[in-house]
């Protein structure tokens, strides 16, 4: 089982090599996938559960992420797909933006402000090797562009307007939950 590399691994800051197509369905491809799974759902720090995971948070440098929401009750009433996004691009965003928060596997202390569009399209290959097209809006839109920056060599943190510690986060919305 693979596990999540630390902030500083040189494949979070790298632009990552896309698959070639024909060994999308090969065992490597599977393995690396498996492994991704693994590091998705052994993540629980502090409450927090993953919903994406892309490839070079566990050290591998290939343009693959997965949605796997982990949450065990979402607050929001949002319906995240699973999926399986090999070799994505982004070919559509929304003009109209907004400011949400995010955090990250890989940054587990911080969480952070972002502008985000808030809708977002990617084209990309499943595990199968079939190209397809999906498009996302809100937390799934939100999800393809910060995994896609993943696959860029961009964290949350280098395009966050503001950044805070999770610990106080925390802190803060037991306190207002009280009020």
């Amino acid at each position: 089982m693979s596990k999540l590399v630390s902030t500083e691994h040189p494949a979070l800051h790298a632009t990552c090599e896309p698959v070639p197509v024909s060994e999308i369905t090969s065992p490597k491809i599977k393995k690396v996938l498996k492994d991704m799974r693994a590091a998705l759902h052994a993540y629980n720090v502090d409450g927090f559960a993953g919903v994406a995971i892309a490839a070079p948070q566990i050290g591998v440098p290939l343009r693959i992420f997965l949605v796997e929401d982990m949450s065990p009750d979402r607050k929001d009433g949002a319906i995240i797909p699973s999926l399986v996004a090999i070799n994505p691009e982004i070919v559509k965003v929304s003009k109209r933006k907004k400011v949400v928060g995010e955090g990250c596997l890989s940054v587990p202390n911080a969480y952070g402000a972002v502008n985000r569009s808030l809708q977002a399209t990617i084209r990309a290959y499943d595990e199968n090797g079939v190209r397809y097209e999906r498009g996302g809006s809100g937390l799934l839109a939100q999800i393809f562009q910060h995994e896609v920056d993943h696959l860029d060599g961009i964290l949350f943190i280098d395009r966050a307007e503001e950044v805070w510690d999770k610990v106080d986060e925390i802190e803060k919305t037991a306190t207002e939950e009280k009020k």
